[in-house]
């Protein structure tokens, strides 16, 4: 009897799913993919953001394919995740103003077309601590959800909204340039 239950011990944990993880940045370690509804997304890059010297976060980029185009990657109509996991704590103010600072910068008709949403997504941040994730994932038909810890905050419908959340990291004036490059895999 104790043979079986040794056998089938080690059955399970061989048919257990693993999460596997693909890529370590500034000490933070995220999975090789991610799921936006029904399509297995796959992890482009990862790319740091620092304030002057100071660490912010590590973001992560999920696509249904690896791509090295920003412009192709903002525009496009397709399932696509962008996590941001904190390595110290943020203000509520400081974050809303980083983003509308984006907007401005990389979206700026944005304001014109797409205004009551942005100020719908900039009411609904947060402060964040210390391992806190913001995740952010477009798709098609359904729109892009914002969450904090897997909790869901909010979702705006519509490609505008995302293309114009997805130029903050990959538009002309990223927060970093080296976060931009880290993300399209580069």
């Amino acid at each position: 009897m104790r043979k079986a239950t040794t056998c089938l011990a080690v059955l399970a944990f061989w048919l257990t799913p693993i999460n596997l993880y693909a890529a370590t940045l500034a000490g933070v370690t995220l999975p090789d993919t991610a799921q936006a509804g029904s399509t297995t997304l796959v992890l482009n890059g990862l790319g740091l953001r620092t304030k002057i010297i100071v660490k912010v976060y590590v973001a992560a980029l999920y696509l249904p394919q690896k791509s090295s185009d920003a412009d192709a990657i903002v525009k496009a109509d397709a399932p696509k995740r962008l996590v941001m996991q904190f390595v110290r704590g943020v203000s509520k103010s400081q974050i809303q103003d980083a983003f509308t600072e984006s907007f401005n910068d990389n979206a700026p008709a944005a304001k014109r077309t797409i205004g009551v949403d942005l100020e719908r997504f900039l009411a609904a941040l947060e402060p964040v601590k210390e391992g806190d994730q913001m995740i952010f994932t477009y798709i098609p038909d359904a729109g892009t959800t914002f969450a904090i810890n897997a909790q869901q905050k909010l979702t705006i419908a519509g490609l505008d909204f995302s293309q114009a959340l997805f130029s903050v990291w990959l538009g002309p004036k990223p927060p970093t340039n080296a976060l931009k490059k880290g993300l399209l895999g580069q």
